[in-house]
């Protein structure tokens, strides 16, 4: 273990990762869960103090895309995350496995829009900079805004703490609701959601042969091919 610690520490990425993790603050989080039956657009303000220029901070704005959570069952959790993993942590997928009716599981992912993202250099202090973003974002009230005191370099990693911490307070409301809706029944072994999911992919597939593909892998990575493999087939057969 002690071995391992000394590999972490020499390596350079995994010190600028650390580094950026720990001195990252959410300061101003979104009033708003992420949306349970679409994608959310947050609105993000990051603040950091230039390391090698004393009195000047960079402010960057941007938006991040929070895709829509989608459920995953056990079993497609199993056979996508336990590579590697011992035989005690493969006995307990088996347990959640046999539980699949009651065993919830979210899928969340985000991409970054570069179209509205910009920044600027203003020579003050991180504090007084840091009040004025804060005023600024209150005044217009939207409830997706976020502010967020981090690193200049590497300040993308201040975004993943910022999309997991949004994840850690929305998964409670998204699950609520998608039991709400009944998506999380089983029929035929699949959530009633993920059939849901499927249907859309498949509609998709007929009208653009280009999903084609991404629904193979969708069926595939939900661990589903073989039950709609003949109509996955007839419609490559139709193209």
């Amino acid at each position: 273990m002690l071995y391992l610690a000394i590999l972490m520490k020499n390596n350079s990425t995994d010190f600028d990762f650390w580094y950026a993790v720990n001195n990252t603050e959410i300061v101003v989080s979104p009033k708003r869960h992420i949306e349970t039956f679409g994608n959310t657009m947050i609105n993000y303000h990051l603040v950091c103090e230039l390391m090698d220029d004393t009195g000047k901070v960079r402010v960057r704005e941007g938006r991040m895309q929070a895709l829509r959570p989608q459920i995953i069952t056990p079993s497609t959790y199993a056979n996508t995350m336990l590579d590697g993993f011992g035989d005690e942590a493969h006995k307990y997928m088996e347990w959640l496995k046999k539980h699949e009716d009651s065993v919830r599981v979210l899928r969340y992912g985000y991409t970054l829009k570069k179209e509205a993202f910009s920044e600027q250099v203003i020579t003050d202090t991180l504090d007084a900079v840091m009040e004025r973003v804060k005023e600024d974002v209150s005044s217009k009230q939207d409830p997706f805004a976020a502010v967020i005191k981090g690193v200049d370099e590497p300040w993308d990693v201040c975004l993943v703490k910022l999309f997991w911490k949004v994840i850690e307070s929305s998964a409670g409301s998204n699950i609520r609701e998608l039991q709400e809706r009944h998506m999380f029944e089983m029929k035929d072994g699949i959530p009633l959601g993920i059939r849901e999911d499927i249907e859309k992919a498949f509609l998709a597939a007929q009208s653009n042969p280009s999903m084609i593909k991404p629904l193979g892998k969708f069926l595939q990575d939900n661990a589903v091919f073989d039950q709609y493999q003949d109509r996955f087939f007839r419609l490559v057969q139709g193209r």
